[in-house]
């Protein structure tokens, strides 16, 4: 009881200093959502607990809170009634409207890795398909006039490379990339979700509009445009407007590079009148065995290794393994030489990491991925397959 407790007035405490943060910087829309979190926070507390003894405290801060939001939502209905006055701009020639949005919404991670093609070892099947769809539109869009793809989905087993392979591509292209994760977007401490995907596809386009292309990399995207056997109205109609807003970038009038790049480990999940909106479709399997011997190479290429690691043998060691496996192993092979430093004294420096150490981690740690869970991604692959 405490626990549940304390997880409501914690939430409506965050939220309340969320709202306060983006009233200081004058975003309404954004502090009247924060706030209605808050206030959603604090009544359910009240339905929960309503004779409990911080109970009138909370009523009080309850009531301040709903004073606030009416006061709030007044100044953001002025807001939407300013930004209605449309303005416009040329793009191409054609005349296209300016939102004025500046900033992601709140549940955006704006900022991209630091990653390229050549940092990630193998998936040339994924790069070149990539490479097609969206960095030969953006360097010669007039080479292109029946348009391009704005949607590719990207599956497969985890810790193969999908994010690693869209955060590249804004690289490549020196564009914008922005992480969304689906469930935020659903999630009800968010408000309304049609709100939400709204406002990011109206800060793409904006950003775009201004000369930078825009990758929209959404995670875990079943959750999105999945069916659940226990979904509310919400969830449809967050989902319609996803698909609203992917139609409109898809429209061939539209010359604005904007794209959705969507992952997810369970391709079997998503609806099937919603994969077309994704017209490349591209398997990141596991790595093959030149795959893992690249790998290999680029990590340890950064610790010191004794003189009979053999990376041939150990690509071969490590068949059924995914990308993030790996990593993880030459980490601890890695940090078994610190460890050893360490209990030793600390003194000098390390010693280099030997076959030994990998060997000793590989009989600890076995692939993350079951070869059952490989036949579903194969055959989903040869059933919807767009390459």
């Amino acid at each position: 009881m405490n626990g549940a407790r304390g997880v409501l007035l914690g939430a409506a405490r965050r939220y309340a200093l969320a709202f306060k943060e983006a009233e200081s910087r004058g975003d309404y829309e954004d502090a009247v959502v924060n706030l209605k979190r808050a206030v959603e926070a604090l009544e359910e507390y009240l339905r929960l607990y309503p004779d409990d003894f911080m109970a009138p405290r909370v009523r009080q801060i309850l009531e301040g809170y709903k004073r606030k939001l009416r006061e709030l939502e007044g100044r953001e209905a002025l807001a939407q009634a300013s930004d209605d006055e449309e303005y416009h701009v040329e793009v191409n020639g054609k005349a296209l409207k300016k939102s004025g949005v500046k900033e992601p919404p709140v549940f955006v991670l704006k900022e991209k890795p630091k990653v390229t093609f050549n940092d990630i070892a193998g998936l040339e099947e994924a790069k070149q398909a990539i490479r097609e769809a969206i960095i030969y539109p953006i360097r010669r869009p007039d080479l292109f006039p029946l348009g391009w793809p704005r949607g590719i989905l990207l599956f497969g087993p985890p810790g193969t490379g999908k994010t690693m392979l869209a955060a590249a591509v804004a690289n490549e292209v020196d564009g914008e990339f922005l992480y969304v994760d689906a469930a935020s977007i659903m999630s009800k401490w968010l408000g309304e979700g049609e709100k939400n995907v709204r406002k990011l596809f109206e800060y793409a386009r904006e950003r775009a509009r201004e000369g930078t292309p825009v990758i929209i990399f959404i995670d875990e995207i079943d959750a999105l445009l999945g069916v659940h056997s226990n979904e509310v109205g919400g969830e449809v109609r967050v989902r319609n407007q996803f698909l609203k807003e992917m139609d409109g970038i898809q429209d061939k009038d539209s010359n604005l590079h904007v794209y959705v790049i969507g992952a997810t480990n369970k391709p079997w999940k998503l609806d099937e009148p919603f994969i077309r909106r994704f017209q490349k479709r591209i398997y990141v399997p596991l790595p093959d065995r030149a795959a893992r011997r690249k790998l290999l190479e680029l990590l340890t290429s950064k610790i010191k290794l004794a003189p009979d690691v053999d990376l041939d043998k150990l690509a071969d060691m490590l068949e059924g393994y995914s990308g993030s496996d790996i990593r993880d192993i030459v980490q601890g092979a890695y940090m078994r030489t610190i460890r050893e430093y360490f209990e030793s004294g600390g003194k000098g420096e390390p010693r280099p990491v030997s076959m030994k150490d990998f060997i000793e981690i590989l009989k600890v740690r076995k692939p993350s991925v079951d070869k059952g869970m490989l036949k579903l991604y194969e055959e989903w692959y040869e059933r919807f397959k767009a390459l």
